[in-house]
């Protein structure tokens, strides 16, 4: 069984914002692979089982907010029994320019909040998948106030074909792994 984690605020203010390209990464997901998420209280985030190519996948949205992005990711490993190797993570960066996707297989934080607190709450465990979504460059204004506006319609319009490509990269990765996901979708 894999969980796959898109990272992003839950208020609809927030919806468009370039901190939660990881929902919209699952968003359309759902809407590319016909599965729907539920509100679990007990994991405070949305989920969905879903089976793709002969694997298990549970997707998270968790609505803890960002910065305490790890306690949900916890309670649903707890609760399905799932270990880091078996995760990935969806999130914003800004170090990529716009549309730009990163695989990695382990790392540290890197700046990012969402990061930071599932590293936490995994007692340092840094072995778990991720998939960077480019949000940059950042013009210079403070990270926090960047992350927090709305991607314009341009930037959006820009941003949709890299939300496809990553799709498809993630059904990759789960047929054959992070490392000829990274070989074939890095760059």
């Amino acid at each position: 069984m894999k969980l796959i984690a898109g990272l992003g605020n839950p208020d609809t203010k927030y919806q468009f914002t370039r901190h939660n390209a990881g929902f919209m990464l699952l968003d359309y997901m759902k809407y590319k692979l016909g599965f729907d998420f539920k509100f679990e209280s007990k994991f405070n985030g949305e989920i969905a089982k879903t089976n793709i190519s002969g694997e298990s996948v549970i997707f998270l949205k968790p609505h803890t907010y960002m910065n305490l992005s790890g306690n949900a990711l916890i309670a649903v490993m707890n609760f399905y029994k799932i270990q880091p190797k078996d995760i990935l993570i969806a999130y914003d960066d800004i170090s990529l320019h716009l549309g730009t996707l990163r695989f990695r297989a382990k790392g540290s934080d890197g700046g990012h909040n969402g990061i930071k607190s599932i590293i936490k709450v995994l007692g340092g465990n840094t072995t778990f998948d991720r998939l960077k979504i480019g949000i940059g460059p950042q013009p210079p204004i403070p990270s926090e106030a960047f992350v927090l506006q709305n991607f314009t319609e341009e930037q959006l319009k820009e941003l949709k074909p890299a939300l496809g490509k990553a799709a498809d990269a993630l059904e990759f990765y789960l047929k054959n792994g992070i490392i000829s996901t990274q070989s074939r979708f890095n760059g």
